[in-house]
């Protein structure tokens, strides 16, 4: 579960230095991860809809698509949007809300405002996996795009990146 947690940060990480080099002038390997396929729309059995509909109320737009032999569902609620991926058995691997800072708890806020002065809050994902959740954060400060991750009240900065121009 960690690993799944990790490789979308990894693959957040590596869509930002892309966009940061996509205009430079030397050629740089990179690494990629393996390709994930998603099939169309998906119809999922009954524990799998089941577990759904017991974890998430009031949801609007529920999507259900087939990927390496999991089910995820894109949603939205509580005006954010949402990810989660399921087991064909109904186990919830994990649930990824999508926001601003608006929809950051407020201490958890006031902690990366007072570290990153003058800093704005611009995009946060709620990373929800076995009992645990992690806040990634994107600072805009200054000429710099800084990635903060909090959990468990530890907030430590991920990476820092140069904006382009």
């Amino acid at each position: 579960m960690k690993r799944l947690i990790y490789c979308q940060a990894a693959g957040l990480l590596f869509a930002m230095v892309f966009a940061q080099n996509s205009f430079a002038q030397e050629v740089t390997k990179v690494d990629t991860l393996p390709m994930v396929v998603i099939t169309a729309k998906s119809y999922v059995n009954k524990e799998v809809s089941d577990a759904f509909h017991e974890k998430f109320k009031d949801v609007v737009g529920h999507e259900w698509y087939s990927i390496d032999k999991k089910y995820m569902v894109k949603f939205i609620s509580n005006d954010q949007k949402n990810k989660a991926l399921y087991h064909k058995n109904g186990y919830l691997y994990y649930h990824l809300a999508y926001g601003s800072e608006k929809n950051l708890p407020a201490e958890i806020a006031e902690k990366i405002n007072r570290e990153y002065k003058g800093g704005k809050i611009t995009t946060t994902i709620q990373v929800n996996q076995d009992n645990r959740s992690v806040w990634l954060v994107n600072v805009d400060y200054g000429k710099l795009m800084v990635l903060v991750r909090e959990e468990n009240g530890e907030v430590r900065e991920v990476g820092r990146f140069s904006k382009s121009k």
